[in-house]
């Protein structure tokens, strides 16, 4: 007769994310009972709250956590971690909201690691991450003493991770000067062609630049072209996105930046719903891609090295070490972390 063996927290822990997982699979599958109901209802929320969160980009981002939230992909994840149930430190997560969900990486790292949560919500992104919470809750209830919601300002905590702009990183490290931190400023990621993609890996390209409306630090931003690129094939393979522009948001942006532009009479190609712009920048605005001409192959690779520590990707074929392949910006591992900064590592940290 075997031995029933215990199930430890820490497993207890991974069967409770991984049923978040199993539920985003049976929204998927149109199998409804009352939380996959609410889910919809908190998708209606969120999008009509915030209109960057269209329902297609809602389910983007679901789709990715139905994918990695498998017991298989959160043990593999931690397997090369030690992982153990010491008396836990409160981590104060003070949020991003510009993509839906953009948070929830952080809440599981430090979940999963058995620490305590201090979570400040964006009010941009605050619906779903309060229905995972209370679906996670309903299926390990020992999170309930895990997790605190903050409204204003957080009080009481051993360590922080704060995500935001380059201007409020600046108050993130005066304010929290005293304690252990991760802050995340602004990045951007660029793409290098050859010139010899084909059309295929063009049109993967597309997704990395508008996915999201292209407002998470893993879009595209910039592209390096080769002298005498053909822009003609560039922009036949971004059609495929060219109903973006109905979007009252990004058409807006669009708009503007045209007008901008022309006033400024500064030089650019466009196709009716994205603009290419030469420039030496790296930020571009929403419905703006910037690109720079390269020569040297090699010149460019030390031109992107002294940038490397405000890049998140980079996009490209056989160029880069840690490159990301064409249209896979949106869907990192779940040990990709941001700013290529290990948060389980910096939790564990005593």
């Amino acid at each position: 007769m075997k031995t029933k063996t215990k199930t430890t927290e820490l497993e207890k822990r991974i069967i409770a994310f991984s049923e978040i997982g199993r539920l985003l699979n049976r929204y998927f599958s149109n199998i409804d009972n009352e939380w996959t109901e609410e889910l919809r209802l908190k998708i209606n929320e969120a999008s009509n709250k915030n209109p960057w969160f269209t329902k297609e980009n809602i389910d983007l981002s679901l789709k990715y956590w139905s994918e990695k939230l498998t017991i298989k992909k959160l043990k593999s994840w931690l397997s090369s971690y030690k992982l153990s149930d010491d008396k836990p430190n409160t981590i104060a997560v003070i949020m991003a909201g510009n993509l839906p969900l953009v948070g929830f990486h952080d809440l599981l790292c430090v979940l999963i690691a058995g620490q305590k949560l201090a979570i400040k919500f964006s009010n941009n992104d605050d619906v779903l991450m309060r229905f995972m919470i209370k679906y996670l809750i309903f299926k390990n209830v020992n999170f309930k003493d895990y997790i605190i919601i903050n409204d204003s300002i957080i009080k009481n905590f051993d360590k922080v991770i704060a995500t935001g702009s380059n201007n409020t990183s600046r108050y993130f490290d005066f304010y929290f000067r005293n304690k252990p931190s991760i802050i995340r400023k602004n990045r951007f990621s660029v793409a290098v062609l050859s010139g010899k993609e084909s059309k295929i890996e063009l049109e993967k390209l597309s997704n990395d630049i508008f996915t999201f409306f292209g407002l998470g630090c893993r879009n595209v931003s910039k592209i390096y072209f080769p002298i005498n690129y053909n822009f003609d094939v560039f922009f036949k393979s971004m059609y495929k996105w060219e109903n973006i522009i109905y979007n009252h948001k990004y058409v807006s942006n669009y708009n503007y930046n045209r007008t901008i532009n022309l006033i400024d009479k500064n030089a650019f190609l466009e196709n009716g719903f994205l603009i290419l712009k030469e420039s030496k920048e790296n930020h571009s605005p929403i419905s703006v891609l910037l690109y720079e001409y390269y020569k040297n192959i090699k010149d460019l690779k030390k031109k992107i090295e002294l940038t490397e520590k405000d890049l998140q990707c980079i996009v490209s074929s056989n160029f880069y070490k840690n490159e990301v392949k064409f249209g896979e910006t949106q869907n990192p591992k779940l040990s990709d972390y941001a700013d290529n900064i290990d948060t389980i590592d910096f939790l564990l940290i005593k």
